[in-house]
């Protein structure tokens, strides 16, 4: 089964979310407020995924923590995605031993619709 990871509020998220259900796509959803994850699962993300595709350099939470400040390199990235999930671009979704990151309609339609 497929396996959706973000948060509920997140408009990329929503739009995600919306295109599996109109494609008749059966998933698991884990909300990173209700249920954290841990650096196994970013370590095995980071395996199959680039840095720069996972870490999210655009949200409100990298603003807040002032994090261009520091000029993280991927260690560094990786010790705040651990810590702070939501650091992470979203969604991220698990298909086999696939990961896709981030929203883009077209690629998941060709995905998941088939279309």
């Amino acid at each position: 089964m497929i396996k959706v990871y973000g948060i509920k509020t997140c408009g990329s998220v929503k739009k995600a979310l919306k295109l599996l259900n109109e494609c008749g796509i059966e998933y698991e959803f884990v909300d990173f407020k209700k249920s954290p994850i841990g650096c196994e699962k970013i370590n095995a993300w980071l395996e199959k995924v680039s840095m720069d595709k996972l870490f999210n350099t655009r949200g409100t939470k990298y603003r807040q923590l002032k994090l261009k400040d520091l000029n993280l390199d991927d260690e560094g990235k990786k010790g705040w995605l651990c810590k702070e999930n939501l650091l992470i671009k979203r969604p991220v979704i698990e298909m086999g031993d696939k990961v896709i990151v981030g929203f883009d309609e077209e690629r998941y339609k060709e995905v998941f619709c088939g279309s």
